[in-house]
């Protein structure tokens, strides 16, 4: 059973995008999927689709390192947000950051991280991510 219909990738990795896509076209999982290279667009994403009453995404897949606003700036913006948000957002970072500062510092976000995932994502990550 799926568990997630909206999801925004939040990565600058386009090799990652495409793996990503065809891992779940090839196990039939239908997700509504929204890419964005960097964190600031994805606030601005998340801000606009509120405002205009548009679906807001159940999971953010979040990587660290991104130009313009990584990983950790998002989790920040996303805090002050979160609250205006009219539903709840899973989100998983997936980095391919083992860094012990990066795992540690996930655990400063106990209400936002739901889960860490190493890249390259394989096919039971996909599926613990989206499938029961």
């Amino acid at each position: 059973m799926k568990k997630f219909n909206d999801v925004f990738v939040v990565d600058d990795d386009k090799v990652y995008h495409f793996i990503l896509k065809n891992l779940l076209k090839k196990n039939n999982i239908e997700v509504n999927s929204r890419f964005f290279e960097n964190g600031h667009d994805a606030i601005e994403g998340l801000k606009e689709n509120s405002k205009n009453g548009t679906t807001l995404p159940d999971l953010i897949l979040l990587d660290i390192n991104m130009p313009v606003m990584d990983g950790w700036q998002f989790l920040e913006e996303f805090r002050k947000i979160k609250g205006t948000l009219n539903k709840e957002t899973v989100i998983y970072m997936v980095s391919s950051s083992n860094s012990p500062f990066d795992l540690n510092k996930a655990k400063d976000f106990p209400n936002e991280i739901q889960d860490y995932f190493l890249k390259p994502v394989c096919l039971e990550d996909i599926c613990r991510i989206f499938l029961n």
